[in-house]
């Protein structure tokens, strides 16, 4: 309910020089220490609106993209609770993945070797980072849990610069309710899922060729790539028939960007209507160099009028390759490891020949062995005329620097859709959930369905590393000491969480870790995504060990806020995870919020080195200003990087302080008996008072009705210019009146402060979700608790109270005052400069407004004498006008 308490004497309540500095940390003290934005758990599911908020990397400091992204969901949540929501907005840390692993390394200049004991007594070689630290030779080899727990140690202290920066920012998260994606509670719920999972069929582990990043020696998942244009050369080499006369019919060429893999050849292929290739299907040819015999092959999904039409099958290059080396049962032949060289066997090369020019390539890397290959072919004639140069996309890992190779190895794997794709599979099950949630924008959804359709395989969820979620799994060992991956041992749940490479399965002693007969330990991690993907279970305590009441309380969500970026990743893992565990949508609602772009227009992105820190801004614009700037973008879309919004922001800020303490000035207003606006509504009898309530209900409904949407810009954009023509015309026009000096003497006085009190509350309440800080002061000068706990204004008492007055009165006052105060502006006179006379000419149906504002418009302009006729145009306009003396400056005392 809105607060009827009598409002402190002003006089004693208002500051002398309002100011935006310092508001930050004194709200935020008062904010903590009340607990203003705790859930309150004895509630029921439908009085709650619940977020599932994105939990920041953990791995060095935020950049602006964060504020705006955060920021924007904070304001559709001060709604919602000021909507009487009870709000449960939780922030989580996410902080296992492969950039705090780097960030860790650099930090203390170290790196993880799995080989080496844990030592208690460990100290870091060094705190803080260096350009020397930053490469592996100089890093201190050490335990993966002496190395874990250097980087649990970091992120803890990420973690508290990253919500000094939210706290600043004003984001009213309950910070009781927040979580670490690699707490221990988090490393049960995750593994827990797995378990389930894996019961119900739908994790699996498979021996495939994996996309795989040879700087960081993990697999990567689809989702984790990215296309990067990058120079390319195609080489046309030719293969000789192995049953063909001599002649000019006796060399096959193909054209390929990766000659470096004749070594890895295993077929050639071409499109089976393809006519110049038909008599070589069912042939063989061999290979140049390494003298490899490999069958010419045909396959729809070889391209005619791409190079030469037919293609050299290697294992791996690319996607191309995978499909028909599967599809076509054809043979495995690798010859690039995990460090992304050259292996050192390849024995189906039989030759001595062959295997002499291997044994060039051994220890090689990509790139070496390219330029290597192109070298012998050259000189073997095998390469025909020069490389034609290219530029092509070319797969990388989002956070790599180097192409992803193919790579064959065992990995974990959850059902996405990506191979189920029957009618009325899993893949249509997700579209379906994509379609069924309310998105923000609504063309969103469309970037969801094209990446499901898109899936080219199913969710590739292991990764070779070592700060994540342990795979809850062990494998037996077979008396021959071999590892045996179809005798999976799994834990308890209660036993959760585990670490399988220092917890034992149950029947089992560590005196068999390894040993035949006995156990050996899953090395790898959950993908971060598969944690981060259970952020709804996270936040809203689904475990096994909580009872759960908590989670039928918030679950499914109300909301999740996140960039268009990550739809891909998060939203989408987040929709599958939800989908299996559940059966249901983890979340009502999706805001999606743009990128923040540098000047060249670019996404800020730390990898490309041009993001902004927040904090200088926050503290140079306040924090009122970079929410501003934040909540005028639209959602969905992206958003350059303005520090003139931002300013702008600010003026607004210190305008509301300003202008308040202005209004509030004139004195008390009558208190309304019904409580609902913030001044008896009986007393607002003059017609410009009630125009103005009037014109200030269809703000109240436009922004209430944008907000339901959750378009917070269109409620700020629609709220923004009444505030400012409420400061610098209806504020000047009824000032004289509010201080009693004007005809109707206190009847009119009422009538402006009830106004002016009434308009001014429900306007601090419409800025309250995007000026916080400012918003938040003002309310303490003159009324009690908070105003983010004071119910959104309603459009209904303030029409009744405007009586069925024409809002257009203001407009037309509004437009005669500016004319009026042009008239002093263009003779270059002070605005206390009197009018002896004037004739103001205005439209037929505005005349009736001018004449019931006339003493507010005489006292405003100092006018002795004036006249209102009929114009001609749609303007107001003045003639006739006789100015006066402007009064005499009186000099300033001294002293």
């Amino acid at each position: 309910m809105t607060d009827t308490a009598s409002r402190p004497d002003t006089g004693s309540a208002l500051p002398d020089r309002p100011s935006l500095e310092g508001l930050e940390e004194k709200w935020d003290g008062v904010w903590s220490a009340q607990e203003l934005y705790a859930f309150d758990p004895e509630t029921t599911r439908d009085q709650v609106f619940s977020v599932d908020t994105p939990p920041p990397t953990a791995s060095g400091s935020l950049h602006i993209g964060h504020v705006f992204g955060y920021s924007q969901a904070d304001m559709i949540v001060r709604y919602q609770r000021m909507r009487g929501m009870n709000c449960f907005y939780p922030l989580g840390w996410d902080d296992n993945g492969l950039p705090t692993e780097r960030r860790a390394q650099n930090y203390y200049g170290v790196r993880c070797d799995p080989s080496l004991p844990y030592d208690p007594d460990f100290t870091p070689p060094q705190e803080g980072g260096s350009n020397k630290s930053s490469k592996a030779a100089n890093q201190l080899p050490i335990s993966r849990r002496n190395f874990i727990e250097l980087c649990e140690q970091l992120t803890t202290l990420d973690e508290k610069s990253f919500e000094e920066v939210f706290r600043t920012l004003g984001l009213s998260v309950d910070w009781n309710h927040s979580y670490q994606t690699i707490d221990a509670r988090s490393r049960a719920t995750s593994q827990r899922a797995f378990l389930e999972n894996l019961a119900k069929g739908q994790a699996y582990q498979a021996e495939a060729p994996t996309m795989w990043d040879v700087t960081y020696r993990t697999a990567v998942a689809q989702a984790e790539q990215e296309d990067r244009e990058r120079d390319g050369a195609y080489h046309r080499i030719g293969f000789t028939r192995t049953n063909a006369a001599d002649g000019a019919d006796a060399t096959v060429y193909i054209e390929t960007t990766r000659p470096e893999l004749l070594p890895a050849c295993v077929a050639l292929v071409a499109h089976p209507e393809d006519e110049r290739y038909q008599e070589l299907f069912g042939t063989t040819v061999t290979s140049p160099l390494f003298g490899v015999e490999v069958p010419v092959m045909a396959h729809p999904l070889a391209q005619p009028d791409k190079g030469a039409g037919i293609a050299m099958i290697c294992t791996f290059g690319d996607s191309n390759d995978v499909t028909w080396w599967r599809e076509l049962e054809l043979p495995t032949r690798s010859v690039v490891g995990r460090d992304g060289r050259f292996l050192p066997e390849a024995p189906w090369i039989t030759t001595a020949e062959g295997q002499a020019a291997y044994a060039e390539l051994v220890g090689l890397t990509v790139f070496s062995a390219q330029k290597r290959v192109v070298e012998m072919v050259t000189e073997s004639g095998d390469l025909v005329g020069e490389p034609e140069k290219i530029t092509h996309p070319v797969k990388f890992y989002e956070n790599g620097d180097k192409p992803l190779e193919f790579v064959t190895s065992r990995q974990w794997y959850l059902t996405n859709g990506g191979r189920d794709q029957s009618e009325g599979g899993l893949r249509d099950a997700l579209i379906a959930r994509g379609a069924e949630m309310t998105w923000h924008p609504a063309y969103m959804e469309s970037r969801y369905r094209n990446w499901v359709e898109g899936l080219a395989g199913d969710w590739l969820i292991s990764r070779q590393r070592f700060y994540g979620v342990p795979f809850p799994v062990w494998y037996g060992v077979g008396a021959d000491g071999e590892t045996d991956y179809s005798t999976v041992l799994t834990p308890a749940v209660e036993d959760l969480p585990v670490d399988p490479t220092i917890d034992v399965p149950a029947g089992f002693t560590e005196e068999q870790r390894d040993q035949p007969g006995g156990f050996v330990a899953d090395p790898d991690i959950l993908d971060t995504w598969a944690t981060s993907s259970l952020t709804p279970q996270l936040a809203g305590g689904w475990n096994a060990q909580d009872d759960g009441e908590l989670f039928s309380k918030v679950y499914p969500m109300d909301l999740r806020p996140q960039g268009h970026d990550i739809i891909r990743t998060w939203l989408f893992s987040t929709i599958v995870r939800s989908h299996l565990q559940q059966d249901s949508l983890p979340w009502k609602h999706a805001s999606i919020n743009g990128w923040i772009l540098d000047p060249d227009r670019k996404k800020m992105s730390k990898s490309k080195g041009n993001v902004v820190t927040p904090l200088g801004l926050l503290q140079q614009h306040g924090s009122d200003g970079v929410r501003y700037w934040a909540g005028r973008a639209r959602q969905g879309v992206d958003t350059a990087f303005d520090e003139g919004q931002m300013k702008i922001g600010r003026r607004l800020a210190i305008k509301i302080l300003n202008a308040s303490k202005f209004a509030l000035g004139f004195g008390e207003a009558p208190a309304d008996p019904s409580g609902r606006l913030a001044a008896d509504p009986a007393v607002v009898t003059d017609p410009l008072d009630r125009a103005l309530l009037a014109q200030l209900a269809d703000v109240v409904e436009q922004s209430t009705a944008a907000f339901d949407e959750m378009d917070y810009a269109r409620s700020l954009e629609v709220a923004e210019p009444f505030f400012w023509a409420f400061c610098d015309d209806y504020i000047e026009l009824v000032k004289e009146r509010a201080h009693g000096n004007s005809p109707d003497g206190e009847v009119g006085a009422a009538s402006a402060r009830a106004a002016l009190a009434i308009a001014l509350e429900v306007l601090l309440r419409l800025f309250a979700p995007v000026i916080v800080f400012a918003t938040e002061e003002v309310w303490s000068w003159w009324r009690e608790g908070s105003v983010h706990t004071q119910p959104w204004p309603e459009a209904a008492p303030l029409r009744e109270a405007a009586a069925g007055q024409d809002a257009a009165l203001v407009d037309s006052v509004a437009q005669a005052a500016i004319t009026l105060r042009r008239i002093k502006s263009d003779a270059k006179v002070s605005q206390k400069t009197p009018i002896l006379s004037v004739t103001i000419e205005a439209p037929q149906e505005a005349l009736a407004y001018l004449e019931a504002a006339s003493a507010d418009l005489t006292a405003l302009g100092r006018i002795e004498k004036f006249e209102l006729v009929t114009g001609q145009g749609e303007e107001i306009l003045t003639r006739d006008v006789e100015l006066g003396e402007p009064p005499v400056k009186q000099p300033r005392a001294k002293g």
